[in-house]
């Protein structure tokens, strides 16, 4: 499925076809300047911009939002004058949450729709696939899943990720999940790299602090009943850590609770368990838990006006991030990636005067470090993208399930995650 973004009114700035027209009847030396400002926008033509996006499949519920958000960002740049006074043209190719759809789709954003940049896939196995593929056809690809190897052994120097990944969460959320819930732990996942990555990374630090970490369980990413993985949950677990998403997730939630689990055991998790999900839709299932989220879901916990600003954008409430006009939640602490990633494209390609592909090596240079600061463009938060292993240095939130509502208990910033995540690759020392 390939879609096009900004086929409404051509705009530059904020000069809509009507008031230039009003201006050229007008007359005088405005007109001169408006002429030549609307010729540059449309005849220097757009910069294309793909976007591999989970619009059907396992993900197909976050990847309606990325969707969703990348073509806001891509209006608001259009509206502001574009890239560079260039157009951005948004172009969307479905990888069906499938690795090897993904792959054939991502040569055909580059190699049939011509895109100079592409941001990428949220299911970790599509990422991961996609990456070397990328670097073969020598074009940026930003990561919005959350297996650490993008931006570590996996990655490259065409790789990169604004937002956080398991290394990340496990740093910001796992010692606090120690003091707090428990010592000795079980982690049950799907068997797929995401899940596969979250164990890796948690258990070296629970163990590090001197905990203990049982046998993973690692449940069928076809799995309907989870009872029977459930029951395999050892009786001494003082914290089960869950890492599921969409139909998986409320399986899990729902039969835990009918398990009686949450009674014996503190439940924790990442953003991505209950990410398009609303606490309230799963009936109580999945009160007390506590999640890691890399984005506030209430509004409340990081309230300015850039914030408001976005959730307005997209169509969004400041409590349970329901869509307006239907009863879809925003997979928020990822779906603003694909808003950001454009943002942060911008910056760079300005920055570093690109016009052509012959110009990327500049590109990756300005991103390599790029610093952006809270605004309309990074609704998130002001963040780093780390030079050496091109990750996110972002804010996260240690959240609790109370009421049906996601709420706040600890903020860990950007800087308190840096000081305990040292580069473990130096990827802007490879050639290009």
């Amino acid at each position: 499925m390939t879609g096009h973004a900004g086929k409404g009114p051509r705009m530059t700035g904020r000069i809509t076809r009507r008031s230039f027209l009003n201006t050229a009847l007008a007359g005088g030396a405005a007109y001169v300047t408006l002429a030549r400002d609307m010729s540059a926008f449309a005849q220097a033509g757009p910069i294309i911009i793909g976007h591999h996006c989970e619009l059907t499949g396992g993900f197909a519920s976050w990847g309606y939002w990325h969707n969703k958000c990348a073509l806001a960002a891509t209006k608001l740049i259009n509206e502001g004058g574009g890239i560079g006074g260039r157009k951005l043209e948004l172009v969307t190719e479905d990888t069906e949450s499938h690795p090897a759809t993904g792959v054939r789709k991502l040569r055909s954003l580059v190699q049939r729709n011509n895109a100079s940049f592409v941001t990428g896939s949220v299911h970790s196995g599509v990422m991961l696939a996609s990456i070397p593929v990328a670097t073969e056809l020598k074009t940026v690809y930003f990561s919005t899943g959350e297996a650490t190897e993008a931006t570590s052994d996996k990655g490259t120097r065409y790789s990169f990720r604004t937002g956080t990944d398991t290394y990340g969460l496990a740093a910001a959320g796992a010692p606090w999940a120690y003091a707090n819930l428990g010592k000795r732990w079980t982690i049950i996942s799907p068997d797929y790299a995401w899940g596969h990555s979250h164990y890796k990374e948690h258990k070296a630090i629970i163990e590090r602090l001197g905990g203990k970490v049982n046998d993973p369980i690692f449940v069928p990413l076809d799995a309907k009943d989870l009872v029977p993985y459930l029951s395999k949950i050892p009786q001494d677990t003082e914290v089960l850590f869950s890492v599921f998403f969409g139909a998986l997730s409320v399986a899990f939630y729902t039969q835990a609770k009918s398990m009686g689990l949450e009674k014996t055991m503190k439940m924790y998790s990442v953003s991505g368990t209950i990410e398009a999900i609303a606490p309230a839709d799963l009936k109580g299932a999945a009160e007390g838990v506590y999640i890691v989220e890399n984005f506030p879901r209430m509004v409340k916990y990081k309230d300015d006006a850039f914030h408001r600003q976005f959730i307005k954008l997209i169509g969004t409430d400041d409590v349970d991030g329901r869509e307006t006009d239907s009863n879809r939640v925003n997979a928020k602490s990822h779906s603003w990636q694909s808003y950001e990633n454009l943002f942060a494209l911008k910056k760079a390609i300005e920055a570093s005067g690109w016009k052509t592909k012959k110009d990327d090596k500049a590109v990756i240079e300005a991103l390599e470090g790029l610093q952006m600061e809270n605004s309309i463009g990074f609704p998130q938060g002001s963040k780093i993208l780390r030079k050496e292993d091109h990750s996110g240095m972002i804010d996260c939130y240690i959240s609790r399930v109370e009421n049906n509502e996601l709420h706040v208990k600890k903020k860990v910033t950007k800087e308190e995650l840096m000081a305990q995540l040292p580069p473990r690759v130096d990827l802007s020392k490879e050639a290009l």
